[in-house]
């Protein structure tokens, strides 16, 4: 038989949520070494260090360039193309399209401009985990290192990610906030009583119309409390019975891609999301930590294009993130 918890032992949070519930940002005082960290919200986007120069900009002769580069679109390579695309439906003929006579071939050119920027981000937050006894690293053992001074392994360039990391020298040691150090607390289901009311009969003992007592609680009119299985109380969900919590400073890097893309004005009448598809030739590809515009391209809106794709890219990310890595 289940007993009632007594008040000592369980606290009645029975109106609250059986999920970890996030402390009071009172009980957090500022810590000597992280007084930088705290700001406000819980959590904080600190700007990146700035960057040396790079490189100087190289001038490209673009007219002699292009002239080796564009290529020329022939009877034949018009015809394989033709011939590719009819197989690769399976209920297409080839025949037509390898008899077809080609009366004229009109070439038009047109010029895609794509900037992708892979860069890091890192902001700090705080929270907690349920604490094991085992040592803490507090700021008695030293000053935490600011955000962008803790080395960490970036990943491959231009493959996105996200990391937490725990910020040395940041971890706090409270009582739960949730089940003030008790560890459990009473059951929202039966309210500490372990038995619910039987859902057979609802608690008459006996079926409606019937004068056999109820098979499912044998006739008391109570079963066993399923939330709890009868124990009358549940592990707090917070701190997983610990009673104490671990608070501490995560560092939280996410690696991302921005991506800029213009097509210059053409007169095709060609479906956008096939003309995104479509596989041309390269014919510049810049790559490194900055990149820079495009300068006297033979179309000017590629060299327009150019600068407002890398204004863009520096505006959105220069006050919360750091480039790594540029490819145009």
């Amino acid at each position: 038989m289940s007993m009632d918890p007594t008040p000592e032992s369980v606290v009645d949070l029975s109106f609250e949520a059986d999920s970890p519930l996030a402390p009071p940002a009172e009980l957090l005082e500022t810590l000597p070494s992280c007084d930088w960290v705290l700001q406000g919200d819980r959590h904080q986007i600190f700007f990146p260090p700035s960057e040396t120069a790079g490189r100087p900009q190289e001038l490209r002769c673009w007219s002699s360039f292009l002239e080796h580069r564009v290529p020329v679109v022939t009877e034949e390579v018009a015809r394989e193309a033709l011939l590719s695309f009819v197989n690769s439906k399976c209920c297409y003929g080839s025949a037509a399209a390898g008899d077809l006579v080609i009366l004229e071939l009109k070439q038009q050119n047109l010029c895609r401009y794509r900037l992708e920027t892979f860069s890091e981000s890192r902001i700090s937050e705080w929270t907690f985990q349920p604490f094991t006894n085992h040592s803490v690293d507090g700021p008695q053992r030293g000053t935490s290192p600011r955000l962008w001074d803790i080395k960490v392994q970036v990943p491959p360039m231009f493959q996105e990610d996200t990391r937490r990391f725990q910020v040395p020298h940041s971890s706090l040691v409270k009582e739960c906030h949730k089940c003030h150090g008790r560890g459990r607390y009473r059951c929202s289901g039966c309210h500490g009583a372990g038995t619910a009311r039987c859902s057979s009969c609802s608690g008459a003992k006996r079926k409606a119309k019937s004068a056999r007592r109820c098979q499912m609680c044998s006739g008391s009119g109570r079963r066993r409390c399923s939330t709890c299985s009868g124990r009358g109380n549940k592990t707090c969900a917070t701190c997983k019975g610990e009673k104490k919590l671990l608070h501490f400073i995560q560092l939280v890097i996410a690696w991302k891609n921005s991506l800029f893309e213009f097509v210059s004005e053409h007169q095709l009448d060609f479906p956008g999301e096939l003309l995104a598809k479509a596989r041309g030739e390269t014919l510049f590809k810049d790559e490194n930590t900055t990149v820079y515009p495009i300068v006297d391209f033979p179309l000017r809106e590629i060299s327009l294009a150019s600068r407002r794709g890398i204004s863009e890219h520096s505006a959105a990310l220069a006050s919360r993130a750091r480039v790594l890595q540029q490819v145009s």
